[in-house]
């Protein structure tokens, strides 16, 4: 292995990113990967296909910590560069001759493959997933950050037997061996970005169906979700028919599927014809009701045309894949939950957007620095507007035409305006600057916008104009103009902003005539119950929203300490939302409820501090933390669990577990506590703990 010096390198690299990788063209890449969890290792080799352009004297791949036993040109061995970070070769490659390149490596990946479950002693939950944007599929296979190079990659992948393995493309065959290893091998039929190239393994069976035009669509779960595969995936099918006949382009990829997994960094990530997902959006039914996989399933599935099929060429093109993406989202959410949900989603977002705005915050469009409510949700608003500005037929056409002419190629945000120009004969300049270039959110066009397409939202203004800032009106006012409110968004709504000044009457008789969403406003707004109503609030304890029973029970716990033991003996045994909501508040109700269950106390508090393990998902174990440290709770378990949280992959979870731990630092003795745990930590966990500790 040949290693250049710093400076050499890097005039070498900045040469080959401006010149060389343009004067060739990587066609195919046929993968094999043999993940090794026990040491979170991978085995592999890749071998490219490539077509000279122009003559060029070297070639390179990213390849980020990656070790390589063997790189050959043409079946030859040739000397090679690895720089940690890159893998080049140099030889004389003449215009118009292919060649291929083979390397055989090990990768020690330090972020985009996450193993799990491999180390705790639960069997059965172990998984390995990888995600690529961002941090780039170079860290375990050699490929190309620039999303700008598409290949074709045929991925294989070896695993233990008793293990499913998900990944692009079709499914061609598995190979069994005599040692209990699988050779899974897929097949792509079309080039796409490095970043696209995916595959998860784990306990996961499945279920497929036909989308109306013959894709195949396969929907994983691990088995003990079984009972939850129908609320998690709804309407996946009508999702898939929805999207093909309103963007008028054929789903381009050979089908399509989708997976959860455990500690996911995002909600979901658009994979070619194969997305994760966070195992949190895996729902019952009375879940679905507040939290449920549709915007989701929709947002990613719209990325299979927006960003896979064609993609944006800089960050500064991004909207063309998020704004889109969340754009398609919300009119498949439009046409499965009807106009009024898609108009008051379309509000929330615009007000979220101003308040930022407000704040100093906007940012323009085109910013590749800007975050996502900018890139999700002003993009989504520009399409909306855009679609407005040019009508429905022609929007259709323009969007028809970029993805045809641009389909597997790379775009820039000037190249869809073009098309939107010529298929609606209207210039849009002004439409960019307002949209595009401007950080500010034009939130008085938005407002005049739904007011036209909505008259609930109409309404919402008109009584947020009549009451003003005389709150103590509200419920004259209000009470005045309820009979005429069909809307239960807008009385969901209006409940949530005004409620907390309702009268006990009016809080009575709208939890005994009103709906689901209504009561679960009257629920989250109502910041003392009085004694008066408190039967009819305890009524909510009944309602199948989990949102509306861990409202309910802590408030009815708060206010009425006598009715404390009926009010934990009738939620008892009920999870809540994957993130277990409402057990987690239960036990510690329960924990600091003197009189009740004394005996079984011990038990509710191990099962609490159980909760902090890594078997959990991280919003499980972070609700646990909380609560814990509330009453004051931590034992060693739940201590070292926390340790090792803080240096977890998931960066929010990661940030507040710190945060927990410096607050415990705070408390007397606990220094000479976490001293005691130090020689039961990993080498990251002490590493961590010295530079806390000041050491």
């Amino acid at each position: 292995m040949k290693r250049t010096p710093f400076l050499v390198f890097f005039l070498l690299m900045q040469l080959l990113s401006a010149q060389v990788q343009d004067k060739v063209d990587f066609t195919h890449a046929e993968v094999f990967v043999e993940p090794i969890p026990e040491e979170k290792k991978i085995n592999g080799s890749v071998t490219y296909r490539f077509d000279v352009l122009k003559d060029v004297d070297s070639i390179f791949l990213d390849a980020h910590d990656i070790d390589f036993s063997s790189v050959l040109l043409d079946k030859k061995s040739v000397p090679f560069t690895s720089t940690g970070s890159t893998i080049s070769i140099s030889e004389k490659f003449k215009k118009g001759d292919t060649h291929s390149i083979e390397l055989r490596y090990t990768a020690h990946p330090k972020q985009t493959v996450y193993f799990l479950g491999w180390d705790d002693d639960t069997k059965g939950d172990e998984q390995i997933w990888t995600q690529g944007q961002g941090k780039y599929t170079s860290h375990w296979l050699p490929s190309f950050d620039d999303m700008n190079e598409k290949v074709e990659f045929d991925i294989s992948i070896k695993t233990k037997k008793n293990l499913t393995v998900f990944a692009n493309g079709k499914l061609l065959d598995k190979k069994e061996y005599v040692n209990n290893g699988i050779t899974w091998r897929y097949d792509m039929k079309e080039p796409m970005s490095s970043y696209l190239v995916a595959f998860a393994i784990g306990n996961f069976e499945k279920e497929t169906m036909l989308s109306s035009s013959g894709v195949p669509i396969e929907l994983y779960y691990e088995p003990k979700d079984s009972l939850k595969v129908e609320p998690t995936y709804r309407y996946t099918q009508h999702i898939f028919d929805f999207l093909e006949k309103e963007i008028g382009v054929q789903y381009p990829w050979q089908n399509y599927k989708q997976i959860p997994v455990q500690d996911f960094l995002y909600a979901g990530m658009e994979n070619t014809g194969a997305t994760i997902f966070s195992n949190t959006l895996v729902v019952d039914s009375i879940a679905f009701k507040d939290k449920n996989y549709v915007n989701v399933n929709a947002h990613e599935l719209a990325h299979q045309w927006f960003g896979d099929l064609v993609t944006e060429q800089s960050g500064e093109h991004h909207w063309l894949h998020e704004g889109f993406a969340t754009f398609y989202a919300y009119l498949a959410e439009k046409d499965i939950f009807g106009d009024e949900y898609y108009y008051w989603h379309l509000l929330e977002t615009a007000q979220a957007l101003a308040n930022f705005s407000g704040e100093g915050n906007g940012e323009a469009l085109t910013n590749s620095s800007a975050g996502s409510l900018t890139f999700y949700e002003k993009g989504a608003w520009a399409l909306v507007m855009l679609k407005e500005r040019v009508g429905d037929a022609n929007f259709k056409q323009g969007i028809k035409n970029y993805l045809n002419t641009y389909a597997y190629q790379n775009v820039t945000i000037p190249d869809f305006m073009w098309e939107m120009e010529k298929a609606s004969g209207v210039k849009l300049s002004d439409f960019e600057s307002v949209w595009l270039q401007e950080s500010e959110f034009p939130f008085e066009e938005v407002k005049r916008f739904l007011m036209e397409k909505s008259p609930s939202v109409k309404s919402y203004f008109e009584l947020q104009n009549q009451i003003g800032g005389d709150l103590e009106s509200a419920e004259t006012i209000l009470q005045e103009k309820w009979a005429t409110l069909n809307s239960e968004q807008l009385k969901h709504h209006l409940v949530l902003d005004y409620g907390s000044k309702f009268s006990t009457s009016t809080i009575s008789k709208m939890l005994k005539t009103e709906n689901l969403k209504v009561r679960q406003a009257l629920a989250l707004s109502t910041e003392k119950i009085p004694q008066e109503i408190q039967l009819d609030f305890e009524t909510l304890l009944e309602d199948e929203s989990y949102v509306t029973l861990e409202s309910a029970l802590y408030k009815l716990w708060t206010d009425f300490p006598e009715s404390r033991q009926q009010y934990l003996d009738e939620t008892d045994g009920i999870m809540g939302f994957s993130n277990k909501n409402i057990r987690l508040l239960w036990l510690t109700l329960a924990l600091v409820t003197p009189e009740y269950n004394a005996e079984l106390k011990p038990s509710y508090f191990e099962e609490l501090s159980n909760y902090t393990s890594s078997e959990f998902h991280f919003e499980v174990r972070l609700l646990a933390f909380q609560y814990l440290k509330s009453i004051g709770g931590f034992n060693d378990a739940s201590l070292r669990n926390l340790v090792e949280a803080c240096s977890h992959h998931v960066w929010h979870f990661k940030k507040s577990s710190r945060k927990i731990l410096k607050e415990f630092l705070k408390s007397e003795g606990s220094m000479a506590r976490l001293k005691a745990l130090y020689p039961l930590l990993n080498q990251e966990e002490q590493q961590y703990l010295d530079k806390t500790l000041g050491k």
